[in-house]
């Protein structure tokens, strides 16, 4: 199996005015192709800003970054966003999701940015709001929707460009249980797809069931605990 996220001895450091705050402290982590893992941790233990490097978002203050083999840190901003357009889906706590465009028009945005002709952008947006269970709300808008409808759609917006690396940063942690789990058992079937899905989580139940689960304190690694999910 080969390696997709490679991370070796990353540091992030923020500069606010004289203060530094140090979110990673020599984070060293691999992620095989194909894995589902969640990054579980407190607040303030390094989650976000951990889940910022892999997505491309943000480079490190030191370390070393590869993506499928690839040092990040060879690639210009635009090389950056074409890999974050073509290899790598986001879903996010906050859905990010373009309140006046219908959801298809929402689930669309990311192949706009690689030139899909507009007919198949159209046809593929709609499939993946199937996929998630949506097929009956391709043309309301995300203020006609519940919250866990928004993030079923920001799920479909995810793998509409069929990604092989997802990063799902807190998905469940505006959404009641229920609601949360559907969103979980969705990132599930990503996986059982063939990609690669990381998921940040404060939720220790949320991270339980994910077949590896990897503890963040304080900026440094506590723990890589695999076992069934």
């Amino acid at each position: 199996m080969s390696t997709a996220i490679e991370i070796e001895g990353i540091h992030k450091v923020y500069e606010t005015g004289a203060a530094k705050v140090h979110a990673l402290l020599g984070v060293d982590l691999q992620v095989e192709a194909g894995e589902m893992m969640a990054i579980v941790g407190p607040s303030g233990s390094g989650k976000t800003t951990f889940m910022e490097i892999p997505g491309c978002l943000s480079r490190p203050t030191r370390g070393t970054y590869r993506l499928g083999g690839r040092d990040v840190a060879e690639i210009d901003e635009d090389g950056l966003a074409r890999l974050r357009g073509e290899t790598i889906g986001f879903v996010f706590q906050s859905f990010n999701l373009l309140p006046r465009l219908s959801a298809t028009e929402n689930v669309e945005l990311p192949l706009g940015y690689r030139s899909v002709p507009r007919r198949e952008r159209r046809d593929r947006a709609r499939a993946a709001l199937e996929r998630v269970g949506l097929g009956h709300r391709t043309e309301h808008t995300p203020t006609q929707m519940s919250g866990g409808e928004r993030q079923r759609v920001a799920v479909a917006r995810a793998l509409v460009g069929e990604p092989s690396l997802v990063l799902a940063d807190e998905p469940t942690g505006n959404l009641d249980s229920a609601t949360g789990d559907g969103i979980l058992e969705l990132l599930r079937d990503i996986h059982g797809g063939g990609a690669t899905v990381v998921v940040v989580t404060h939720d220790a139940d949320i991270a339980s069931r994910a077949p590896r689960r990897v503890t963040l304190r304080d900026g440094r690694i506590e723990s890589d605990e695999r076992g069934a999910a």
